[in-house]
């Protein structure tokens, strides 16, 4: 059980909470941008039908939608960077980059899987009738898909990538098992200075409760903005 003595002790640790904090937005905010433009090299190639590298990119996401991110991480973490040695230095003082790159890189992996689905899902989602009209126009295929397609497939999907930012903020606990200095890091090092985990653990929930409620009715305000825009 928690106790106001345990708290206490805890608090004394709270620095340890603020950088697990800045290293879990920064694994969240570099994940989405990575993993987003991941997602769409990937989507365009299975759209391009370009044999053998839309069987490579429909394999690339099959395989990280059925496996475990935990071993995904583990793969890429002890297999991919196991033989690489990486720059030794700390990112804001505190971040060990050796363990930050390869927790970006994993994650940034499997939301791309996911992201991918979703950015050609909404590419499909346009009517062809729009391609037929630009081909028809004279403009080119990348033309099209540059200045006709995208802007509105994006649009549409903002909110599932908006919804991915605050999954992501929720799955970057798993890379403190790497050494990755981020809230669950903060809770188990808490934890082994205190010999408390309830109290930690209440404010590591407190602190993801922070991040992805408001982010998520941030999301929804603005999809309810641009719901009422496609009505008019």
């Amino acid at each position: 059980m928690f106790s106001s003595a345990g708290f206490a002790k805890t608090w004394q640790y709270i620095e340890l909470f603020k950088q697990g904090l800045i290293t879990t937005l920064s694994l969240s905010a570099l994940t989405v941008i990575f993993g987003f433009i991941l997602a769409l090299i990937i989507a365009l190639i299975r759209l391009s039908k370009l044999r053998p590298f839309d069987w490579l990119a429909t394999a690339y996401v099959e395989v990280f939608r059925a496996t475990p991110m935990l071993v995904q991480l583990f793969v890429i973490y002890y297999v991919v960077f196991g033989g690489i040695t990486l720059p030794s230095f700390k990112l804001f003082g505190f971040i060990r980059f050796e363990r930050f790159l390869p927790g970006v890189v994993a994650l940034s992996m499997n939301s791309g899987a996911y992201l991918s689905e979703i950015i050609r899902a909404g590419i499909q989602s346009i009517d062809i009738g729009q391609t037929e009209a630009a081909r028809s126009l004279g403009m080119t295929r990348s033309m099209t898909m540059k200045q006709i397609i995208l802007p509105q497939a994006i649009k549409n999907i903002l909110p599932a990538i908006a919804n991915e930012f605050v999954t992501i903020i929720k799955e970057s606990s798993i890379c403190y098992t790497i050494g990755v200095q981020e809230i669950m890091y903060a809770v188990n090092a808490t934890k082994g200075a205190t010999y408390r985990i309830a109290e930690p653990l209440i404010i590591a929930t407190a602190v993801y409760f922070c991040l992805t409620f408001p982010t998520s009715k941030i999301i929804a305000y603005f999809e309810r903005r641009m719901s009422r825009g496609d009505k008019r």
